[in-house]
């Protein structure tokens, strides 16, 4: 089985990409849903999370991502504590869809981590691509969502590594700016090279 990485920083054009992936019949791990898993009610982090950070449980059992978001995004220390309880669950989940696709046979597999340099999650990985986009198309991209603003935007891409350094980690590379019909043709191109890898390796 080869693992491919999917990584880039926020705006790149992650999620479009692993949707290219899925439609091609590859499987994706999608981190950010592990997450959103374990943050509703019933998931695995909620009550690890409102004893570490109180009042962030709502009403109806699940996290507030606003109010915890309050929390961290300018304290590094209340981060650390944060990424302490939740990436040790994210990682028991990412075993979890690793065991089933080996138990299937599956050929390659996808592992959708944003953070995947900043977790240490590339060394669990056989090759890696990285999404990007110019800056100023990038920033437009974020500052487009609910909710962004222009500091949020700045303090999430303190915490990420600059995009420079990701593709320079990077087996493959997909400039989003340039479109879908690109990014399609880009992503067969790797399943290809993906499965030729792995015919090698039989």
């Amino acid at each position: 089985m080869i693992i491919l990485g999917l990584t880039g920083s926020i705006g790149m054009g992650k999620s479009t990409t692993a949707n290219i992936f899925l439609d091609a019949g590859i499987p994706v791990y999608d981190s950010d849903a592990a997450v959103h898993a374990l943050y509703q009610s019933g998931g695995k982090a909620v009550d690890k999370l409102e004893d570490a950070f109180p009042g962030v449980k709502n009403q109806e059992g699940s996290i507030d991502r606003q109010k915890l978001s309050a929390y961290v995004l300018k304290d590094s220390a209340a981060m650390k504590k944060l990424e302490a309880i939740v990436h040790p669950l994210v990682f028991e989940t990412r075993l979890k869809f690793l065991d089933e696709h080996k138990a299937k046979g599956t050929d390659i597999v996808v592992f959708d981590i944003p953070l995947l340099f900043e977790t240490g999650s590339d060394a669990f990985v056989d090759k890696i691509l990285v999404v990007t986009a110019p800056a100023e198309i990038q920033k437009q991209r974020v500052l487009d969502r609910e909710g962004m603003t222009e500091e949020k935007f700045s303090a999430i891409l303190a915490k990420q590594m600059p995009d420079k350094q990701k593709r320079e980690r990077a087996d493959f590379i997909i400039d989003t700016s340039l479109g879908l019909d690109s990014a399609e043709k880009n992503v067969y191109q790797i399943i290809q090279s993906l499965i030729q890898l792995n015919e090698s390796e039989d």
